[in-house]
């Protein structure tokens, strides 16, 4: 990385819970291609005062991460269609002094449900009902899922994601089963709820696809539990090196190559 100069360009992150995955993945790639900018992650304290010095302190870009993927919009001049499509953003790309709003998670899990062959028939219990949950389901129904069951306890706010794409809701898993497993809530996550598992041990056993959105740590209980039930695993990992190659093309115009983006994406998780 260049030794810290004014004309160097800043990019962050916004999270309630940061972490160095980003900001080491951005990071390597800046200096593997010799490129002047510089990634860090911030917990904001106020989320309009953190948008408003994106703008007026000329960042770049900013990683938009739970739970201010919905909060975030009523702050920004324009909204891509992948971010109004699905009223979520996870990126923001700042061009002097415009603020405009995309949303790369969907890239990321339409990608993935097409590399991991995915077959559409497939049963779908999906936890989540927040900004993440929405780029999910929008991605499922796209490619042509729709046997998918919104699980969350905002009744809501589930039923009204459910209704959108005319999936079932259920306030909890209970005794329901299916053959594809998706967590996009905390649990898992570090911090207060990095023990909890989201599904049941009898709910991953009847199951054949288990995916944990959770990117820190990629090893969840949910994806411990699913590799010791021998489980098609789709991990957080994956998910966030996908969405964060795109939004580094997003903030400087460079594609980087696979190789790269591989190399970049274990310099992360290590």
């Amino acid at each position: 990385m260049p030794i810290l100069n004014k004309d160097m360009t800043l990019c962050i992150s916004l999270a309630a819970r940061p972490s160095n995955i980003g900001t080491r993945f951005h990071n390597y790639l800046y200096d593997a291609l010799e490129l002047n900018y510089v990634y860090k992650a911030f917990a904001p304290v106020d989320l309009a005062q953190a948008v408003a010095g994106i703008r007026g302190l000329g960042i770049r870009g900013a990683a938009v991460s739970m739970p201010y993927k919905e909060d975030v919009i009523e702050l920004i001049d324009v909204m891509d269609a992948s971010a109004s499509a699905i009223d979520s953003v996870n990126t923001i790309v700042n061009n002097d002094g415009v603020l405009t709003a995309y949303n790369t998670d969907y890239l990321a899990i339409a990608r993935l449900l097409s590399v991991n062959a995915v077959d559409p028939a497939t049963t779908v219990l999906l936890r989540g009902s927040g900004g993440m949950a929405k780029a999910v389901a929008a991605a499922m129904h796209d490619a042509g899922f729709a046997h998918v069951t919104i699980v969350a306890r905002n009744e809501e706010r589930g039923r009204a994601l459910a209704a959108l794409y005319d999936f079932a809701w259920l306030p909890e898993v209970g005794e329901a089963t299916a053959g594809m497993l998706i967590n996009v809530t905390p649990l898992g996550m570090t911090g207060a709820d990095a023990s909890v598992q989201s599904f049941t041990d009898e709910t991953v056993a009847a199951a054949q696809i288990v995916f944990d959105v959770v990117a820190l740590p990629s090893e969840t209980p949910l994806i411990t539990a699913g590799r010791a039930a021998g489980k098609q695993l789709i991990t957080g990992a994956e998910v966030i090196a996908i969405q964060a190659e795109e939004q580094f093309v997003l903030y400087t115009g460079v594609r980087p190559s696979p190789e790269l983006v591989r190399e970049a994406s274990e310099f992360s998780r290590s």
